[in-house]
């Protein structure tokens, strides 16, 4: 797949090296399918061959960063064939776009200009260097909410971030965190005003790329801090994973799904 074929995120390339990546699916507050995940993975692979590529930004269109996964059946059966093949539906827990960020040596910079749901945190948490929000976005990790488990290797990265305790309150209760309370809690870098988010994370970026920044020394900081814990970031998407294929059978799960169509509060049987 070429990044000129994208069609849930805009791959924009500057002269200097920047790439902006942006999640483009408004009208479902950029919620993310298997293509988007795929298209993401490519957009990684794009600036791995192209040497001129130095840092990435991710952000959302429109008034969201993004509400999180979107599986639908139905749309998984309109996939073209051989894009189809390269997608494994056990794969809950996107270990293969997980860790093509994890070996990806440029910087990624997140900038979630909105609502941050489920995948919608826990991609950028994992997969990305430095996180800067707008101080009315907000983040919800509403697994509890669903009767699963978080993904992208978050069960290992949230205890190792703030301690089990902490993180356990976070997932067990999946109460909505302010952008605030996340800058607080050490989740993300900075909280700025909506409209100078994006200003803001490009100015970051030119701070890591030439002339103003040693992109080789950085490639070399990256690499260092991340080669020691890929194993065990593997490990964990496999855990999690095979938690998410047996809870995604479970009547907890059916419950939950049925409870948000008809907007109201599920109840659960523990089963």
């Amino acid at each position: 797949m070429k990044v000129d074929e994208f069609q849930d995120i805009i791959y924009e390339k500057e002269d200097n090296g920047i790439v902006t990546v942006t999640l483009n699916i408004p009208e479902r507050k950029n919620a993310m399918s298997q293509i988007t995940f795929l298209e993401l993975w490519y957009a990684i692979d794009a600036m791995e061959k192209d040497r001129s590529t130095k840092i990435m930004i991710i952000t959302g269109k429109g008034d969201a960063f993004s509400s999180g996964g979107y599986f639908n059946l139905k749309m998984f059966e309109m996939i073209p064939p051989e894009l189809k093949k390269e997608i494994d539906i056990t794969d809950i827990a996107q270990k293969k776009l997980c860790l093509k960020f994890w070996n990806f040596d440029k910087p990624v910079i997140a900038a979630i200009n909105g609502l941050a749901v489920g995948a919608g945190f826990t991609m950028p948490l994992t997969c990305a260097d430095l996180i800067y929000m707008a101080e009315d976005a907000w983040i919800g990790l509403y697994f509890v909410k669903r009767a699963i488990v978080p993904e992208f290797a978050t069960t290992w990265l949230l205890p190792f971030l703030l301690g089990f305790q902490k993180a356990k309150e976070l997932i067990y209760f999946g109460d909505k965190i302010t952008a605030q309370e996340a800058y607080e809690m050490g989740l993300v870098n900075k909280v700025l005003p909506k409209d100078d988010l994006m200003n803001y994370a490009r100015e970051q970026a030119l701070r890591l790329i030439p002339p103003k920044g040693p992109s080789l020394s950085i490639k070399w900081m990256k690499r260092t801090l991340h080669r020691p814990l890929i194993d065990l970031v593997s490990k964990q998407l496999d855990l999690e994973n095979k938690a998410l294929n047996k809870l995604a059978t479970s009547a907890d799960f059916s419950e939950s799904i049925k409870a948000l169509k008809e907007k109201r509060e599920a109840v659960f049987k523990g089963k």
